[in-house]
């Protein structure tokens, strides 16, 4: 029986991929900020364990209670809706301190182990957004793309010990609180919008609201994409996640 460990459980992609290995008999280790065993299944084979994936303390704890695994997902991220011209640097180097340096500690905290045993998969969530470039999420972009690069780079470096890595790129998501969650970012930190862009984002956000009934991505195309990636050794390094993420990867230069 293997292990998985995935990062960001506590709701949406990651909440629906632990689901998803557990009922296919796999032990998995869920990491959340704020544990909660009551959002999964009980099972002997999950362990839920707290993890923040800006705190190298934290990190630290996790990667000695975990101890070995098969399988890291690389699913905690941050998002963000802002004008750039409003975003404090603050809020840009929060943003990749989560969805780029979280990956890259946490990755680095469980390489002895898959080097070690010369076998492992990593996987990294990233975004669509990287296909297609959207307005109001250029901060984002720019982590994933960031992320992208970097996972691209380490596949071909952990070759060498036999140690896989993949990744997934999911598109829209209204069914998990990836908008709210941008958006109370935006709120939450500083974030400005100047008069001048005003009713540019109006047009946005009302664009965005009547986007509901075009294609989007489920938790479950990410949760089978993980799936594939980890199971399948000879998946693409990229694998797009739901119909408009297909649609998106097929169509970018």
């Amino acid at each position: 029986m293997k292990t998985i460990l995935i990062t960001g459980c506590s709701s949406g992609f990651g909440l629906d991929t632990a689901r998803y290995f557990l009922e296919r008999g796999w032990k998995v280790i869920a990491t959340m900020r704020t544990p909660r065993e009551d959002v999964l299944p009980r099972s002997e084979h999950l362990r839920v364990l707290p993890l923040d994936v800006t705190d190298p303390k934290s990190i630290h704890a996790l990667a000695e209670a975990a101890g070995p695994i098969d399988v890291l997902v690389n699913n905690a991220g941050v998002g963000l809706m802002s004008v750039f011209e409003g975003t404090p640097m603050e809020t840009v180097r929060n943003t990749f301190e989560t969805n780029v340096f979280g990956v890259m500690s946490v990755t680095q905290a469980f390489l002895p182990g898959f080097r070690q045993r010369k076998a492992g998969v990593i996987v990294n969530v990233s975004s669509g957004t990287t296909f297609k470039p959207l307005p109001l999420l250029s901060v984002y972009t720019a982590s994933k793309a960031a992320l992208n690069a970097f996972t691209e780079s380490l596949a071909l470096e952990l070759q060498a010990v036999n140690v896989r890595v993949s990744l997934v790129i999911p598109g829209r998501s209204p069914e998990t609180p990836f908008g709210q969650n941008a958006q109370a970012r935006m709120r939450d930190q500083g974030v400005t919008v100047p008069e001048s862009y005003a009713d540019f984002v109006r047009g946005i956000f009302e664009r965005r609201t009547a986007q509901q009934s075009e294609p989007f991505t489920r938790s479950l195309d990410v949760a089978e994409a993980i799936w594939r990636a980890v199971t399948d050794p000879s998946a693409p390094l990229r694998l797009p996640a739901g119909a408009d993420a297909v649609e998106m990867a097929r169509t970018s230069p």
